[in-house]
């Protein structure tokens, strides 16, 4: 009988209620270009060997990806972030698996902390394409047997994956983070409708009340807050969302909140900080005191005065080394 795991089962965890066996079969990390440093610190705290990924392009621009032989027989933990640029992070990662499935990889899982075109998971016109659908078909087809992601925009992934989504989330680390900057009678803010669950995750760890921003989306870069539902009169906002992109949804959050009596010294925290554009100038101009944003993302141009980095490399570790002992 062949012992190959099944795609959805990449470890063979063998028969259900059965004891999880220990696999024989190495495992290795290897990292895109995207986030060479959060490849380094998750394979520093997982123990896992970190191998090498050579990628380089040719002179007319074409990738070129080659893997290490050590992903022979290995389950491979590919991460690779598909932040901006989000199409060549995103084909780096393609051409990692291809390269890693063709080198005899055992199993492949991608782990992908920001996982590009999350937004695009529904159509809002006719003759739009879904990105999210694209891209999760793409990573199939291209054998990867499990994806591990952080706080995915669209919580619709899983379901539309043919793999099997592990969706992990930063929201202990960073509010263990926010912990020690609360003060003046906090309050959490969903600054939208979608960021109601994430924001209830925080008040379970934080023990805080929570009220949400309603906003009218006008264009990619401009939103319109109307008002919010909850007590924050003068108290503290701590702001939460799963990304900040462009800044515009918090400006406007910020906005309502302010004329609604909430105080200046406001916290901020996301798990992506995409910080698109003029973001960086958009939340400088804000009266908030500190934003927080984890490192599933390199940020362009470095970090910023009141902005501060909080790790998921350990919640990466810990997933793997659970996939690991499967």
């Amino acid at each position: 009988m062949s012992t190959k795991p099944s795609p959805r089962d990449p470890h063979g965890a063998g028969t259900p209620g059965a004891a999880p066996a220990v696999t024989a079969h190495p495992a290795v990390l290897l990292g895109g270009s995207a986030n060479p440093g959060l490849a380094a610190a998750v394979a520093a705290r997982s123990g896992i060997e970190r191998v090498t990924l050579a990628v380089e392009r040719f002179p007319d621009g074409e990738l070129h990806v080659t893997a290490d032989e050590r992903v022979r027989g290995a389950h491979v933990y590919l991460l690779q972030p598909t932040g901006a640029p989000a199409e060549r992070h995103l084909l780096e990662l393609l051409f990692a698996v291809d390269a890693c499935h063709r080198a005899g990889a055992r199993s492949i899982t991608a782990i992908i902390p920001y996982f590009g075109y999350a937004r695009q998971d529904r159509r809002t016109a006719p003759g739009e394409a879904v990105g999210l659908r694209v891209v999760a078909d793409m990573l199939a087809v291209a054998h990867v047997d499990r994806i591990v992601t952080v706080d995915p925009h669209a919580p619709t992934l899983e379901a539309i994956a043919a793999v099997p989504v592990t969706s992990l989330t930063a929201v202990p680390v960073l509010a263990a983070a926010l912990e020690p900057l609360l003060a003046g009678d906090p309050v959490l803010v969903a600054p939208d409708l979608g960021a109601v669950k994430l924001a209830e995750r925080y008040s379970r760890v934080l023990d805080l009340p929570v009220a949400v921003v309603r906003k009218t989306r006008i264009s990619g870069a401009e939103v319109r807050a109307r008002h919010v539902v909850g007590d924050v009169d003068g108290r503290t906002p701590v702001i939460v969302d799963d990304m900040i992109s462009t800044g515009a949804t918090i400006a406007a959050a910020v906005d309502v909140v302010t004329a609604a009596g909430a105080r200046a010294g406001m916290l901020v925290a996301a798990t992506h900080g995409v910080l698109s554009g003029t973001a960086v100038d958009v939340l400088a101009a804000l009266p908030v005191r500190r934003t927080l944003v984890t490192d599933t993302l390199v940020v362009r141009g470095g970090v910023r005065p009141g902005m501060q980095i909080v790790s998921v490399a350990q919640v990466l570790a810990d997933a793997i080394g659970q996939l690991v002992r499967v």
